[in-house]
């Protein structure tokens, strides 16, 4: 059986009734690269739905939501536009006013020169001028809703357009992954996903045709109050619970992490400063090169001269016992999870927890447990920045080279070996670049960890936010600034510097 047989069975297979269309247009695609010009009637007319029928998901979504906000501004449109809302508050201006109108009329006939005449006179004036600018102001949306429609019948339009101009690239591209790989699905089209899909859209489009026709319809999301309420006393006498049993555990840790903190703090602020200043800057040049050494001298410099050696002493006593319990946690963690894909799979839905949550919302349940103070700061801190150092490292040690690791192994070398003579130094920059991000992290949670007592250059700038202190906010920021580029530089090292 020759080449073109075989295409054209699969294309047959692959399409259907609609085979020598497809043969056709898939031969003029082969042919030559880009794009080539055609246009699928079907897919033109159905959009969505043909998409589904093919299986193009990534296509489908995207256009779906192109033809529903279409629907969205269309509905909007034939519905008076931002014009029924106005016209509706016109209405109200309108009947407050006649009615004052009238109560004015009436007090003029009894008491003509009234305090309360001439009050309700100017009253009903104002209202009849309130209702006259709101008429006039609901009039020109009203007059502009028609290029919302036009908006919207351009997109529906401009979408239908486009799916009919990509369709044939899109089912030929899907063709080709079809007879290259036979996990890609079924040749034929899909009549139960065109169908779902067909049924999505039915649902959708008269809701939302509805929901403009009636704004009452919709305007209200069904809600318990009475549930949120229960919900919030359980999690209050949880967390309660819950600090009061691991108190003694919370004691010995907040312990332990202050006794840190404070040996940390102690080093770098009662030592004398030119000694802390000598040694940053020996380390800067010895870690990462002479140009680092100068940018280093350019920090101190401002630090030390506009006022703020000590409490960039503090936050930087804050962030390495941060940063330096993320990375003992971290770093074996991530080893783990680059040995194990179950243990990454267990691990990585916390990660994302970690990261996603709000810190101002994590933040409540570190003083329940912790209270207030340096320590929950650092806690706090801590829960922001384990993430990027477990993540980058189990990257590194997932794509460590098998071939490297069999070499070893066909030398007698054993876990331990492995682990620290062929893993570790080649996930080494992968590692670095975690450890970099983890102390990053750490010192962006410094003005947030200053709200629950952390002391330090946050503080500086929670004061400046407080009292709109403009200035102070922004040098008080640059000082955090330089801490953050000092330490990322050092930590990178010199990157080919000589």
């Amino acid at each position: 059986m020759t080449d073109a047989s075989t295409r054209e069975d699969a294309i047959s297979r692959f399409a259907g009734r609609s085979a020598p269309y497809y043969l056709s247009a898939f031969e003029a695609i082969g042919k030559q690269r880009g794009y080539v010009a055609s246009f699928n009637i079907a897919a033109g007319v159905f959009g969505p739905v043909w998409l589904a029928g093919r299986r193009l998901w990534s296509a489908f979504w995207a256009f779906l939501i192109a033809d529903l906000l279409a629907v969205v501004l269309l509905s909007f449109a034939l519905s008076g536009g931002a014009g029924a809302d106005l016209g509706a508050r016109a209405d109200r201006l309108e009947g407050l006013a006649a009615t004052r109108s009238a109560e004015a009329s009436a007090a003029a006939a009894r008491e003509p020169e009234s305090a309360m005449t001439r009050s309700l006179s100017r009253s009903a004036t104002a209202l009849e001028q309130a209702a006259r600018e709101a008429r006039e102001a609901a009039d020109a949306a009203q007059s502009g809703a028609w290029r919302v429609a036009s908006l919207g019948l351009a997109l529906l339009l401009a979408a239908h357009v486009l799916t009919g101009l990509i369709a044939n690239h899109l089912a030929e591209r899907r063709f080709r992954a079809w007879r290259l790989e036979a996990t890609v699905g079924t040749a034929d089209v899909s009549l139960p996903h065109a169908l779902g899909a067909l049924l999505l859209v039915v649902a959708l489009v008269p809701t939302i045709v509805l929901s403009f026709a009636d704004r009452t319809l919709f305007a209200a999301v069904p809600a318990n109050p009475e549930w949120n309420s229960a919900a919030a006393a359980w999690l209050d006498g949880t967390i309660g619970a819950i600090s009061r049993g691991v108190a003694p555990a919370a004691s010995a840790l907040t312990s332990g992490i202050g006794g840190l903190l404070d040996l940390m703090e102690a080093a770098l602020t009662r030592t004398p400063w030119p000694v802390v200043m000598a040694i940053i800057l020996a380390l800067a040049w010895q870690l990462a090169g002479f140009r680092v050494f100068l940018l280093t001298a350019v920090g101190i410099s401002y630090l030390a001269i506009l006022g703020y050696w000590e409490k960039s002493m503090q936050t930087v006593a804050l962030l390495g016992t941060a940063a330096l319990i993320s990375i003992l946690i971290g770093i074996p963690l991530g080893i783990l999870c680059g040995y194990r894909r179950r243990a990454m799979a267990v691990v990585r839905p916390l990660l994302d927890f970690m990261q996603t949550m709000p810190a101002f919302v994590y933040l409540i349940p570190v003083i329940a447990l912790f209270g207030i103070g340096k320590t929950s700061g650092i806690i706090a801190t801590v829960i922001f920045g384990v993430p990027p150092v477990v993540r980058l490292t189990a990257l590194g040690i997932a794509s460590v080279p098998p071939s490297v690791r069999e070499a070893a192994v066909a030398f007698g070398a054993t876990r331990t070996f492995l682990l620290f003579k062929v893993d570790l130094p080649s996930a080494a920059p992968s590692i670095m670049a975690g450890i970099s991000q983890t102390i990053l992290m750490c010192l962006s949670m410094v003005v947030i960890a200053a709200l629950i007592g952390a002391k330090g250059l946050g503080e500086d700038v929670l004061h400046a936010l407080q009292y709109a202190a403009q200035g102070q906010g922004l040098l008080a920021g640059l000082a955090i600034l330089v801490c953050a580029i000092v330490l990322d530089r050092m930590v990178q090292g010199r990157r080919g510097d000589p």
